[in-house]
């Protein structure tokens, strides 16, 4: 095959391509041109040959398009441009096969350099290939991920809300075991109570009694001896031998004493029964009252009083407090938590050696302080301080978690904590706690004085609590 027939067979070829070709030369006007861009701009060869490039596309972008053709021409290396940077550098349109809908065509340019056959550059071909559906076929896909990751985020969204109310409904399935616990205790206290309070009166009845006959026994033992020394001095003596043996003037002084230390200690079962009783009412797991939140401390202190005895002194220090609107056994739960709380974290650091590695640490302190919120006069808080082992940085954040623990297995449920945060949470209040390795540990529960709906009591002696003196108990 000759030269001349290969060169007509390329021009052919190229006539024919479904893109457009073209070229140019270093003055920027056009060389050649097929038949893409005859029908594409509606110019016949004849009509474009010669012409300069830019006043044939005055849309082109003339800086910036002349200096990639000399680039070209200086270089000797092709160059490209896509539609996704320059997507209608040739204003043309573009007919969509299927739907036959007009469109604007997308275009990917290709500036090639054409030699004289000794190295030169005598010509840049310019080839322009429609890209309108894989530009369509392109923003389909992003439109498609676009949804794709909405329709995630949407999911993840309500995976999350999932997981919340999951949580939820935990503290709720925790608040409603606990609250049974409470009802539970609260019935088997009012049994106590009724038991013990029975016999207790009795007791002290009879005490009270005894304490009588004791007094009219010793008076009556004096009178016999004044008798004696005045109508029979001679039996004066033995009498009085009879008494030094039987030790009567210690037994006269001593069984008054021990007689008001049996009524001390009687009254003292009576408190702790009633404390019990109150601490978890069956009648008040659900019920809100006006309360004195200095009673609801103190009886749960009476009641835990054993428990906190051993590992640390209380330090109250109250402030005046308005009147709460609260479920007080709830509020009596919370505050037994965080004292129980404190005192074992006195217990762990004599288990652990103590400040100076010793397990004879000294005693610790519990303070429980009151107050009235000062930025908000309708919220009132209470703290329970101490100076034990304090909470770890890592744990910090997760105490209220149910079932979290760092407690051996077998000395704690993980629950107490979380079940104080969901008991203040539903009061509408908020438990912050800080605390440092070492450095003790300070909880801070504040509360709102009123619940929504709820009718202050009326302004009567007694409404509004008074403080505890502040000192230290044993």
């Amino acid at each position: 095959m000759s030269e001349s027939t290969g060169m007509q067979m390329s021009e052919a070829i190229v006539e024919q391509l479904n893109c457009g070709v073209f070229s140019v030369g270093r003055d920027m006007r056009i060389l050649a041109w097929n038949g893409f861009m005859q029908y594409h701009t509606g110019r016949s060869r004849d009509d474009a040959i010669g012409q300069d490039l830019f006043g044939l596309f005055p849309e082109l972008p003339a800086r910036w398009l002349r200096k990639k053709l000399e680039s070209v021409f200086v270089l000797g290396v092709a160059m490209y441009t896509s539609w996704e940077h320059r997507p209608y550098l040739f204003r043309f349109d573009h007919s969509r096969p299927i739907t036959g809908t007009i469109d604007a065509m997308r275009q990917n340019c290709s500036f090639v350099p054409l030699d004289d056959g000794r190295g030169g550059v005598v010509a840049v071909g310019v080839t322009i290939v429609d890209a309108t559906d894989v530009c369509i076929a392109h923003e389909a896909l992003q439109n498609r991920e676009k949804r794709l990751t909405e329709a995630l985020a949407e999911l993840t969204a309500r995976h999350a809300e999932l997981s919340d109310l999951n949580r939820e409904l935990a503290h709720a399935h925790q608040q409603l075991l606990q609250s049974e616990k409470l009802a539970a205790i609260g019935q088997l206290a009012a049994g106590i109570a009724h038991e013990i309070n029975n016999p207790v009166g009795f007791v002290l009845s009879n005490v009270n009694t005894l304490g009588g006959y004791l007094a009219a026994l010793i008076a009556h033992a004096h009178a016999v001896g004044r008798l004696v020394a005045e109508r029979q001095p001679q039996l004066a003596p033995s009498l009085a031998e009879l008494a030094r043996e039987a030790d009567l003037d210690y037994l006269c002084e001593d069984a008054p004493a021990l007689v008001d230390e049996s009524k001390e200690g009687l009254a003292r079962v009576r408190k702790i029964v009633v404390d019990l009783r109150d601490f978890s009412r069956v009648d008040s797991v659900h019920q809100w009252e006006w309360v004195d939140i200095h009673h609801c401390i103190e009886s749960t202190l009476n009641i835990v009083r054993n428990e906190v005895k051993y590992a640390a002194d209380l330090v109250r220090e109250y402030a005046p407090l308005p009147m709460v609107r609260c479920i007080p056994s709830q509020v009596n739960q919370v505050v037994l938590n965080l004292v129980v709380n404190a005192a074992q974290s006195y217990a762990s650091m004599r288990a652990d050696g103590g400040h100076g590695g010793h397990g004879d640490a000294p005693r610790g302190t519990i303070t429980i302080r009151t107050g009235v919120d000062a930025d908000e006069a309708a919220r009132i808080w209470f703290e329970v301080v101490d100076a034990g082992c304090g909470i770890a940085p890592e744990n910090l954040k997760r105490i209220f978690d149910p079932f979290f623990t760092t407690k051996p297995v077998g000395k704690g449920t993980g629950l107490g904590l979380s079940v104080a945060y969901g008991i203040v949470s539903a009061h509408g209040g908020e438990i912050a706690v800080s605390s440092a390795p070492g450095a003790g540990t300070t909880f801070r529960v504040t509360l709102p004085v009123e619940q929504a709906g709820a009718q202050r009591p009326d302004a009567a002696p007694g409404s509004h609590s008074t403080p505890a003196a502040s000192g230290i108990a044993r």
